[in-house]
């Protein structure tokens, strides 16, 4: 073989395992996203039970039950749907009912959500952008979710520059 050969067998060879090495990398990626939806996209798209998403809406007023060790039930509302929701663990601080919520996990067979993961809004003017857009879409939509609180801010005395 000349030189010229080994040279173009040699990058030949690294453009094929850096092919396989992207391959392998986005293959472990697309089994590791989940998509949002609200309680009216999954009745839509007619999900099928057992494949993972975020379910995100209002939780509905009165739908909040404790059970035993750990065990919540209640309902995610968008204002068009209603999916009853399980979960087991501790719930967050900010978590109530009538509040933004966006839950992990999967439809079971009986079409309750089982989530493993429920994450509440932070304070009182956060929502997440997907959720927002849905209740902006259904007509759910107010117009002080987004105001922020007005403060008068005094400057301050011998700041330096």
């Amino acid at each position: 073989m000349t030189r010229k050969q080994r040279r173009l067998t040699m990058i030949g060879g690294s453009l094929a395992v850096l092919a396989v090495a992207a391959a392998l990398v986005l293959n472990a990626m697309r089994d590791s996203i989940v998509f949002f939806s609200t309680p009216s996209m999954a009745a839509e798209k007619q999900i099928p039970a057992g494949k993972r998403f975020r379910l995100g809406g209002l939780v509905q007023p009165g739908s909040l039950v404790r059970g035993d060790n750990l065990a919540v039930n209640f309902s995610v509302a968008d204002g068009a749907a209603t999916l009853p929701v399980a979960y087991k663990g501790i719930l967050p601080d900010l978590f109530r009912e009538g509040q933004g919520v966006v839950a992990e996990g999967a439809i079971d067979a009986s079409g309750v959500f089982r989530a493993d993961t429920v994450l509440a809004k932070h304070d009182e003017t956060y929502m997440p952008k997907d959720v927002a857009d849905a209740l902006k879409k259904q007509g759910h939509w107010k117009d002080d979710y987004g105001a922020k609180p007005s403060a008068s801010v005094a400057p301050t005395q011998g700041a330096s520059k």
